[in-house]
């Protein structure tokens, strides 16, 4: 299950994970991007605030993150990754190799 919180004066949408991902939460999120976008087509933010990453239900929760990503990456802006997992910390910087929005992390300490 995810949380899910569209600022939308600010075209940005909060994403935060409650538990292990499944396929529905992807879907879930990007009905959600979409309807964020703006008239060009793009949402300005995605801000993902997570304490541990929870993992994925299923193989097919996995490939159905893969396919959200794909699909999307391109529509969003910036994406801040919100956390205090060592391991979520560098993530952004092999993500950002691939991914078009610009990634950065930032310590949860700063947001709770």
């Amino acid at each position: 299950m995810v949380l899910l919180e569209p600022l939308r004066e600010k075209n940005i949408l909060i994403v935060a994970p409650q538990g292990p991902l499944g396929q529905a939460d992807f879907e879930t999120i990007a009905k959600a991007v979409d309807a964020c976008q703006t008239s060009e087509g793009k949402v300005a933010g995605l801000m993902i605030t997570i304490g541990l990453f929870p993992g994925w239900q299923s193989f097919s929760a996995f490939t159905a993150h893969l396919k959200f990503v794909a699909r999307h990456h391109r529509r969003i802006h910036r994406i801040a990754v919100v956390t205090n997992s060592a391991l979520l910390k560098i993530v952004p910087g092999i993500a950002g190799v691939f991914l078009h929005p610009e990634i950065r992390k930032r310590p949860a300490s700063r947001f709770l």
